[in-house]
């Protein structure tokens, strides 16, 4: 995971509001009208059509039989070739490696590599400590009349489980895909299902280490618990401690769900975890199926912490205005769950953030094929069916790749774009496709043209961007 930062222009004073800075920055955008006529779209045109026309007059061609002197002499030397399909069903176009056009965007693509990567400083690295087994024994209590439990967690353990839950925290501190939650919010629903990576629990450090733990911690537990349960659990209560209370939850979501035959057990462990599975807790009654430390939830690398660290920083001040985020990278490497993470992380220092959806076969809150502008005011805290929520504005593609249509695609983003308020100061998260070579890349380079772009976080595997 890489985040590109194109260079700033410093001088102003830091506001306390993120502000819209695209008339501040050293490549200024092109305009709707300009990209339009730019190159880029009409060589994608064009080379598209005649890449079809060919196909068709290929298919009229098959069925007459052609020496094999004539078919190795006159066999031209295609300037596009079309290999398999990838990326949400769109292809991957080889342009000649001689052509102008692919020696511009390999010098263009060299020029954003080139950028490399700046932090604020050293990536803490944090070894959490799984909560099971007879653990899980001591620190949790259920109160059956009730129907919930509360458990305390130390400063950098972690509860990964399947399952569906509300959290609540009571005391201190914990965070969830990049969301903290800390005493006095409100609960926070939780997804766990087994079509996606297990959500991890994780406790955080509390920020006042003066308070009187005992004392304080006595008098929260006393109204979620009889008293021989309150006496166990206050023996675990340090200045470090979190404390935060489990209830089972059932929306009409889950009931829909849990209708389907083949969905039934869409929130237990897979067969593969099954034998990873602690199936004698105080929690397995509420929705909730803790796992051991042999299934690991989301794993972050150390360049994956680092391009979190280096775009909330730029939204907290770091940066003299508004980011727009730009994240890409080549189908399956885990654009969708950093875009997750990474908005759950912005939602702990602001109100919102806007998201610009432009993955078609991926959507994040709509139905796929479609593309959308949404304002997120609430953590992610599950995988994309379970917050399909109305966007502020939708367009309906059809499609789940764009290749049928690269105009209308990019006229769609624009349009999108158009739609939001010049004046709103709210961070901009963009999710683009997983196609990054050949017309895909142009794509990419379009739209970083065309919007005010100050980061682009590119997954970085074998073969991509």
């Amino acid at each position: 995971m890489k985040a590109h930062k194109p260079t700033q222009v410093k001088g102003h004073s830091k506001s306390q509001k993120w502000k819209d800075v695209r008339g501040k920055r050293s490549r200024p955008p092109i305009t709707s009208s300009e990209l339009n006529s730019s190159p880029v779209v009409a060589r994608m045109a064009v080379v598209h059509k005649a890449s079809q026309k060919k196909k068709t007059s290929v298919k009229r061609l098959k069925n007459k039989a052609k020496p094999v002197s004539d078919a190795k002499t006159n066999t031209p030397q295609s300037v596009v070739q079309k290999p398999p399909t990838q990326a949400n069903g769109s292809s991957v176009f080889k342009m000649d490696n001689d052509s102008s056009d692919s020696m511009e965007w390999k010098k263009y693509s060299q020029s954003i590599h080139g950028n490399g990567v700046k932090t604020s400083g050293e990536i803490e690295n944090i070894i959490p400590v799984r909560l099971e087994g007879g653990s899980l024994h001591n620190c949790a209590e259920r109160d059956d009349r009730r129907n919930h439990a509360v458990l305390i967690m130390q400063k950098n353990q972690t509860l990964c489980f399947r399952g569906k839950c509300h959290l609540t925290c009571l005391y201190g501190r914990v965070e969830v895909m990049g969301f903290t939650i800390e005493e006095g919010q409100q609960s926070y629903p939780l997804f766990s299902p087994a079509s996606h990576c297990p959500l991890t629990i994780r406790a955080l450090e509390n920020s006042d280490q003066t308070r009187d733990d005992k004392t304080e911690a006595s008098s929260i537990l006393k109204k979620y618990l009889t008293s021989a349960s309150r006496k166990k659990l206050l023996k675990n209560v340090t200045s470090n401690s979190s404390i935060i209370l489990l209830e089972p939850m059932e929306t009409p979501l889950t009931r829909f769900l849990s209708s389907f035959t083949d969905l039934s057990e869409l929130f237990s462990p897979p067969v593969s975890e099954l034998m990873s599975a602690v199936l004698d807790t105080p929690l397995n009654g509420l929705g909730m199926i803790p796992l051991v430390g042999a299934i690991e939830g989301l794993k972050m690398s150390k360049s994956y912490r680092q391009a979190l660290n280096m775009v909330v920083g730029a939204c907290r001040g770091d940066l003299d205005g508004c980011a727009v985020i730009l994240v890409c990278g080549s189908k399956n490497v885990g654009k969708s769950t950093f875009i997750r993470t990474l908005i759950n992380t912005l939602l702990n220092h602001t109100g919102s953030v806007d998201y610009l959806e432009g993955d078609l076969g991926q959507t994040e809150f709509t139905p796929a094929g479609c593309l959308c502008l949404a304002n997120v005011t609430e953590p992610l805290l599950g995988p994309p069916f379970t917050h399909q929520t109305p966007p502020e504005h939708m367009i309906h593609f059809g499609h789940t790749s764009c290749e049928t249509d690269l105009e209308r695609y990019l006229e769609s983003l624009k349009t999108l774009w158009r739609r939001r308020s010049p004046s709103r100061e709210t961070t901009v998260v963009i999710n683009t496709m997983g196609w990054v070579k050949g017309f895909g890349f142009q794509l990419l380079v379009d739209m970083i043209r065309f919007f005010p772009v100050s980061h682009v976080v590119s997954s970085v595997t074998a073969g991509s961007l």
